[in-house]
């Protein structure tokens, strides 16, 4: 069984979350995701510890928004799509 990495490139961190690089680029950039940049040009690594972090982050403000913003049926039966 191989050791798991400590850290992950932007591509990596991606495929967990099922998103562009791009999208987690801007996540890093904004200070929502920490990470560092390494070597002369620059590449960006998130330690797995952090993705993690930010994970279960994500599971609490979804739990606050959820709970500010209950899910209501409309009308039409297809329920609330906002």
């Amino acid at each position: 069984m191989a050791p798991t990495a400590r850290f992950l490139t932007l591509a990596d961190v991606a495929e967990v979350l099922n998103t562009s690089s791009a999208q987690v680029y801007a996540l890093v950039r904004r200070g929502d995701l920490p990470a560092i940049k390494i070597g002369g040009r620059g590449q960006w690594r998130v330690e797995a510890t952090e993705l993690e972090k930010y994970i279960e982050r994500m599971y609490d403000e979804t739990k606050t928004f959820v709970s500010a913003h209950p899910f209501v049926e409309s009308e039409s039966g297809r329920g609330d799509e906002a």
